[in-house]
């Protein structure tokens, strides 16, 4: 299968962004797309709704606000682009 690629699955882009940048104590990432099967957002790949359960020391001092807009930009603007939706939970 000379010239293709594999892509890697949006929950281990997701994981391995956030490891990169939070270095976090507890990382939860779920693909809930299956929950949103024919529902708005749901373009059929299986990949489009996740939830995500953090624990990092660089997140704790920061607002809930703050928190968010650091774990999208963490993200990137492409990878959050390709995803319908994003829960976030973040532990202190």
């Amino acid at each position: 299968m000379k010239g293709l690629t594999r892509k890697m699955p949006i929950a281990d882009e997701i994981r391995t962004k956030l490891e990169t940048a939070f270095a976090p104590e507890r990382l939860e990432v779920l693909n809930e797309s299956h929950r949103h099967r024919g529902h708005a957002g749901d373009d059929g790949s299986g990949e489009s709704h996740f939830h995500v359960t953090i624990r990092a020391a660089g997140l704790a001092p920061l607002s809930r606000l703050e928190r968010h807009r650091a774990i999208h930009a963490a993200l990137g603007r492409d990878l959050v682009g390709r995803i319908h939706a994003l829960g976030l939970t973040v532990e202190a």
